[in-house]
């Protein structure tokens, strides 16, 4: 599992009003200490008493926000679908002048953990080894994710099987290096930039557009 740092609470967050009256933690609070426990331990570990104990409140407030724990981890499988399946699809469903550009696009959902959570969806990942019903969720996912990647070479005219067979090329290696979890360099990873796009293009690519990918990274301090 992965370790990362436990999230500001919204009381403790300059960038969110005041909380009113009596009120310790909000819903927000709730999800995102279920989401890093079950990120860095399993979902077996989102436990409400746990939870409870390390937002240091009663376990009753709990059920200000929600029914029960399944509610609970329901509200997080939204937040996966909505942050990274649908952000990956709108991603490549941008308009572009050319597939350097696509690509580019698709590549930002990767190294802006603010688009994709990587550590969500491999946890999620995980949680469906154990759950047939998620399983089924996950697969639809994945379709819905090659789907668009797909219809991006598409638009920039890629027979579809050759098409189809791009998009899984890429989908896949991308899924395999977070689930490596390759800690190269930024700066190690942009040398390689060319040869990667020629790779999953087949084509010469665009220097420009990788120009401002490189400067997308740079402007969001993702050095």
């Amino acid at each position: 599992m992965e370790n990362r740092d436990t999230p500001l609470l919204d009381r403790n967050n300059p960038d969110v009003e005041p909380l009113g009256g009596h009120t310790k933690v909000t819903r927000n609070d709730w999800l995102n200490i279920a989401r890093d426990i079950m990120v860095n331990d399993g979902v077996g570990e989102v436990k409400i008493l746990k939870m409870a104990g390390q937002l240091g409140v009663s376990r009753s407030s709990f059920y200000w926000y929600f029914e029960n724990r399944k509610d609970l981890l329901n509200a997080l499988l939204e937040e996966w679908a909505n942050r990274n399946t649908a952000r990956i699809v709108a991603h490549c469903q941008r308009d572009t002048r050319n597939i350097t550009e696509a690509l580019c696009n698709f590549f930002q959902c990767f190294v802006n953990p603010a688009i994709f959570d990587s550590g969500l969806d491999f946890a999620v990942r995980e949680w469906a080894r154990r759950d047939r019903g998620l399983r089924a969720r996950i697969d639809e996912a994945d379709e819905s994710r090659m789907q668009a990647i797909n219809a991006m070479y598409l638009r920039h005219g890629y027979e579809a099987r050759d098409a189809d067979a791009r998009a899984r090329i890429l989908y896949y290696m991308q899924l395999g290096y977070h689930a490596l979890k390759e800690s190269e360099p930024m700066q190690e990873r942009m040398s390689r930039m060319v040869p990667y796009v020629r790779g999953f293009t087949g084509q010469e690519p665009d220097l420009d557009a990788i120009a401002a990918f490189d400067a997308y990274i740079a402007d969001n301090d993702l050095t």
